[in-house]
């Protein structure tokens, strides 16, 4: 995960101080960014500071069924969209019909329903019969529903593709949160080719992040110097101990399912400043 600390690092020495539309009210930016890890030299999780692989898959679940109502994450004590699906989040974005705690036509709900097509489903059936294409897609950004949303999508197109027997991914994000979400963000669509690839009998192959807008948040500076001090250390392995080669199999994994073994991270920060919103 070398390669996430050079773009805090870069980042941190290089980035445009900019006004933003969040609480925070700047970021250092920097434009036009990407990284690459092959999954098969390990799980991409950073070990610089620990993170949980329980809300990334959880949260990659929840967008992978289709579902929009995060009272399902908070019951699992999950909280990360508490706060951008409260009643008055909702009612500032015009959303008075939405029910507290729904995110709209967000995500998932385009992943599985954009227009009326499920775009999920659609994808698994066009890898097993055309594994050359270069049309495995799925994106979020619907233009005519972006109202709809409790938050536009950040990370709003993935793309596939099969090469000598192995899955290759890679998620374009038009904002990122480098220090608070791009980890988990990698996380999720490592695990979603990781589940993809045993379902269709593959190996994982690689997993590239292009980002347009990549920032870090002026309450976060003090964080993101500690963190690239920080030497990373050897990454984990992920394997998935549940066999399945349908679709709606793959959607009933469950945590349990899953085995992180070798994942000795850095602790996590302590007095962290809160996320922008």
């Amino acid at each position: 995960m070398e390669n996430y600390l050079n773009l805090v690092s870069k980042i941190l020495e290089n980035g445009t101080l900019k006004q933003d539309r969040t609480d925070v009210g700047q970021s250092y930016s920097c434009w036009g960014e990407m990284l690459k890890f092959d999954l098969n030299e390990g799980f991409p999780i950073l070990t610089t500071r620990k993170l949980s692989l329980r809300i990334a898959f959880e949260e990659t679940m929840f967008f992978l069924r289709g579902q929009t109502d995060t009272k399902i994450l908070e019951q699992k004590n999950i909280g990360i969209w508490t706060e951008n699906t409260s009643r008055d989040f909702l009612d500032g974005r015009g959303l008075h019909h939405l029910p507290e705690g729904d995110m709209g036509k967000g995500y998932g709900y385009q992943w599985r329903n954009f227009n009326g097509v499920d775009q999920l489903k659609n994808l698994v059936e066009s890898l097993k019969n055309d594994p050359w294409g270069r049309r495995h897609n799925i994106t979020a950004w619907n233009p005519s529903e972006l109202s709809e949303m409790a938050l536009p999508p950040c990370h709003l197109y993935q793309q596939y593709q099969i090469i000598d027997g192995k899955l290759n991914s890679l998620f374009f994000m038009r904002s990122t949160d480098v220090i608070y979400g791009l980890g988990y963000n990698i996380i999720s669509y490592a695990l979603i080719n990781h589940m993809l690839a045993k379902l269709l009998g593959l190996q994982v192959g690689e997993l590239v992040y292009m980002g347009a807008d990549a920032h870090i948040y002026a309450n976060q500076v003090e964080i993101a110097k500690q963190q690239v001090i920080r030497l990373p250390r050897e990454l984990p392995t992920l394997n998935i101990n549940k066999d399945y080669d349908t679709l709606e199999g793959m959607l009933e994994l469950e945590f349990t399912d899953l085995e992180l073994v070798g994942y000795l991270p850095h602790p996590d920060f302590k007095d962290k400043p809160p996320m922008a919103k």
